[in-house]
């Protein structure tokens, strides 16, 4: 495997999870996706780990019961696998910045110290984000880490986009919209100049489908209005998780139900959404390849509330120039985009069924009043690019 001066090592810790990679200037070298962290029953954590071609170099169990296990074994593993891939610096992505960090952001232990007053924020993830940079600035302090935030896209927002109708002193708390998906949707409006001017300068809706699930509005570039809010179970039904929701299903369900706290957060977070509607799964294909009511009926449903958020976040820009297709479900789910692109017709969308089929870039007809594009998201490479800048300025 060859050597890089340049390497940047990417993490991403979810609550269970932890995805890694090394990247080079231009592709990855290595990428590593470890599972069941923390998890007492059944099969312990598990490394998945492939090379830059996608050969497997291992999959099996490892001596890891938390985050920083796990990246104490595989920064062993790869200094006796692989001596050469030694990272100059590492980048993370943070999911909550909350009002002060909004750029990508050098690690300092005053940092880590902002990052941790947000917990209370985003307490099923900002812990999980924290766990790894901890663990790499004290086991390499002279490694420079970056913090990348996903709410900082949005911050470009209005005071009253971002505002609940609850009374301000609530919001001096900073209960207020703040979004998510951000470092996805700052790559698409990178790519955008590339693929369509006209798209990147104007008014376009980027749909962000995958497990999770969210739309930003750009205005030539920037974020204008996003369908997640405070959290990131807020707008669209997603894999299992609910999406909006009236408040009062949630008092009814604590005052009548008697249902806590713990409870109401795992039927919202793991019981809802594709899996509770369908009662099958929570993966888009599983639902496509399976021909019962009720999982057509998910389908549609995730589809119809897409639609219906296209149209408010059009309301927000003032019209619609541009629909952008993204992430897992966005970039290779052909008949979910077919149904959205139906649904939202009266914007003047007009899609090339072939071309949609074949999971195209364009897939606009000439005669559509609003171009459709299919664009791959690339969220390490966000981050890298982000990793790149900061050390030559630093």
């Amino acid at each position: 495997m060859p050597t890089n001066e340049n390497l940047i090592a990417i993490v991403n810790a979810g609550s269970a999870t932890l995805k890694f990679s090394l990247l080079g200037v231009e592709d990855a070298l290595l990428r590593v996706l470890i599972e069941r962290l923390g998890q007492t029953e059944g099969e312990g954590p598990r490394a998945l780990i492939k090379d830059a071609q996608g050969g497997l170099l291992l999959d099996g169990p490892i001596p890891a019961l938390n985050h920083g296990e796990a990246l104490a074994w595989l920064f062993d593993w790869i200094a006796q696998e692989h001596p050469g891939l030694s990272p100059v610096a590492v980048g993370h992505r943070v999911v909550h910045g909350g009002d002060r960090l909004q750029h990508p952001t050098l690690v300092t232990p005053a940092v880590i110290e902002q990052i941790e007053s947000l917990v209370s924020l985003a307490p099923l993830h900002q812990p999980h984000n924290l766990s790894p940079i901890r663990f790499i600035a004290q086991r390499f302090p002279q490694l420079p880490q970056v913090a990348c935030f996903d709410t900082a896209f949005h911050a470009s927002q209005s005071t009253i986009e971002r505002m609940f109708a609850l009374p301000r002193s609530w919001s001096d708390k900073g209960i207020k919209r703040y979004g998510f998906h951000g470092l996805s949707y700052e790559y698409i409006a990178s790519r955008l100049p590339e693929v369509d001017a006209q798209a990147a300068d104007g008014r376009t809706i980027v749909c962000h489908l995958g497990n999770g699930a969210s739309l930003c509005g750009l205005q030539a570039g920037h974020s204008v209005a996003t369908t997640m809010a405070f959290t990131a179970l807020e707008g669209l039904a997603m894999g299992t998780r609910s999406g909006s929701i009236d408040p009062g299903v949630l008092l009814h369900l604590m005052d009548q139900e008697k249902m806590t706290v713990g409870e109401l957060s795992n039927l919202l977070y793991k019981q809802s959404g594709l899996l509770g509607i369908s009662g099958i799964s929570s993966d888009m294909r599983d639902l496509l390849a399976d021909t019962s009511e009720e999982a057509a009926e998910a389908v549609e449903y995730f589809c119809y509330r897409i639609a219906r958020a296209i149209g408010s976040q059009a309301a927000a820009l003032g019209g619609l120039d541009a629909l952008v297709f993204t992430g897992g479900i966005g970039e290779h789910a052909a008949p979910v985009r077919a149904r959205i692109c139906e649904l939202s017709k009266w914007l003047g969308v007009v899609i090339d069924p072939v071309a949609n089929e074949e999971d195209q870039i364009i897939l606009h007809t000439t005669g559509s009043l609003t171009k459709v594009f299919v664009i791959p998201t690339n969220e390490e490479r966000m981050i890298a690019i982000h990793v790149r800048q900061l050390l030559q300025t630093a």
